[in-house]
């Protein structure tokens, strides 16, 4: 059988950073090791190991060549993998499922970065995510740690975050200057909907429903459209669109807390680890 040369982790692990990262620079930040360093690293790769060359270089510049591309990914394989056997090794009771339940609201803005920062430390752990809105949430009970949103003075569990509606439109929109606001919302059991609505009603602001979804991203496709102003946590609002209040002649409206809550017949060690990571996460 032929005898081939082993390969250090840590020389693949340099080499996806820098795949990942655009460059020899932003990977040794990444690694925490010097540019020098990660040269040495990767000539050791190319000469020692592959012996053929892995980068195209082009003054500042570089891409993979062919050999590059099929090592890259090798390589992810073999990291994955390689963080698979320790987590199972060093904490073989991290492993089962979690059920999450979270209103779509959450999901990119919160959760994208909690899941992916889980996964790398639990490999072994899978998540099921549940999205409904939090009146649909709040009735379940085959959930292990569930995100709602709750007005002020009827927060229960753990409060994650507390923040101001804000009102949203398109930027040069100027729906705000119609005779009637056509505004994008929540179901009308969403008590963020009933505080946007009898705002307006209270400054005698004609308006209308003009589209309705669970779904924020939904809701939000409409706004950028230049259809609908909408109501929403000031930290959804996304940079395209332009806030709007009291000086277009918008209501001001309270603030709302989100917070957890945890299934107390079914928590276990991964459940809390992962609930910690949430709180961790609303705070960024």
């Amino acid at each position: 059988m032929a005898s081939y040369p082993s390969i250090d982790s840590e020389l693949l692990r340099t080499f996806v950073a820098i795949a990942d990262h655009g460059g020899f620079t932003r990977a040794a930040e990444m690694v925490n090791r010097t540019q020098s360093a990660v040269s040495m690293q990767m000539k050791r790769l190319e000469e020692d190991v592959m012996q053929r060359p892995l980068f195209i270089r082009d003054g500042r510049q570089f891409s993979l060549t062919a050999e590059g591309q099929l090592l890259l990914s090798y390589a992810r394989r073999i990291l994955k993998l390689h963080a698979e056997v320790m987590s199972s090794m060093r904490e073989p009771h991290m492993v089962g499922t979690v059920r999450i339940g979270t209103p779509d609201d959450y999901v990119m803005r919160f959760m994208q970065g909690i899941l992916v920062r889980f996964a790398q430390s639990y490999p072994l752990v899978q998540v099921e995510l549940h999205c409904e809105p939090s009146f649909q949430l709040l009735q379940r009970q085959d959930l292990d740690l569930t995100i709602v949103t709750r007005e002020p003075g009827t927060e229960i569990g753990q409060l994650l975050r507390q923040e101001h509606l804000a009102w949203a439109q398109a930027r040069n929109a100027n729906l705000h200057e119609l005779e009637t606001l056509p505004l994008a919302m929540f179901n009308s059991q969403c008590f963020c909907r009933s505080w946007a609505c009898n705002g307006l009603e209270a400054l005698g602001r004609n308006f209308r429903i003009a589209y309705t979804s669970p779904s924020l991203s939904a809701i939000m496709a409409a706004v950028s459209a230049g259809l609908a102003i909408t109501a929403q946590l000031q930290s959804l609002i996304t940079p395209d669109l332009q806030i709007i209040g009291e000086a277009e002649g918008m209501p001001a409206l309270p603030s709302a807390s989100i917070v957890l809550l945890r299934n107390s017949n079914t928590q276990t060690q991964v459940t809390e680890t992962l609930a910690e990571q949430i709180v961790e996460g609303f705070r960024l």
